[in-house]
């Protein structure tokens, strides 16, 4: 699987344009990304955790306030699951409120997947929302009752934020835009994992050869 991730990381360099400041996301795929990243000479980076920060930084690439930035051209990350309609699950990483406020700020969403993450349909994926750690128990009772969904805590893990973050396991999940609006209503949520009223603009599989939609 690791070469299939290398492959997709790969093919991303290709939508890079140089002297520019692209957001980078977060994930082993995204690791390999930027890796490859210092041939493409950006100007910099907005990074989506302080993971990825640090790996950029050590690669010789400056990372850069979102503040000042405005506006990005390019978004590159991973996910852990992708539809036909190039909608995502994402939050593995507990990245997930910093990667969709960067993929808000850009003008394209290119994600990088390895082909086990294709879906007909998302669900098959445990769905990660961060919550305020007071509201844990109102939020997972809240989603339980309006899903039918089990959230399970991920205990230990706290993000970069300072949230906690719910594991949702055993969704079907028909309407991706209508459930991510649901719960991103509920009091004491700060984001879930659901990409779906902003997917990814491509995909990129790491298939030999990657291809992409």
């Amino acid at each position: 699987m690791t070469d299939a991730k290398q492959r997709a990381a790969a093919a991303a360099l290709a939508h890079v344009s140089a002297g520019t400041v692209i957001g980078v996301g977060t994930g082993s795929t995204v690791a390999h990304f930027i890796d490859a990243l210092p041939a493409a000479r950006i100007a910099g980076a907005v990074a989506s955790s302080e993971q990825t920060a640090a790996r950029l930084r050590a690669r010789g690439i400056a990372v850069l306030d979102l503040n000042a930035t405005g506006t990005l051209p390019l978004y590159v990350d991973g996910a852990d699951a992708c539809d036909p309609r190039r909608r995502l699950v994402k939050g593995g990483g507990a990245a997930l409120t910093r990667e969709k406020i960067v993929a808000a700020a850009s003008e394209r969403f290119v994600c990088i997947v390895d082909p086990s993450k294709r879906v007909e349909r998302l669900g098959r994926s445990p769905l990660p929302v961060e919550v305020i750690p007071m509201a844990r128990e109102l939020v997972a009772r809240t989603i339980a009752r309006m899903t039918g969904g089990t959230p399970v805590w991920r205990e230990d893990v706290v993000t970069d934020n300072g949230g906690w973050i719910l594991d949702v396991h055993g969704l079907v999940i028909d309407e991706p835009e209508a459930l991510e609006s649901a719960i991103d209503q509920i009091a004491g949520v700060v984001s879930v994992g659901l990409f779906a009223r902003r997917p990814a603009d491509v995909v990129i599989v790491g298939d030999d050869p990657p291809w992409s939609w």
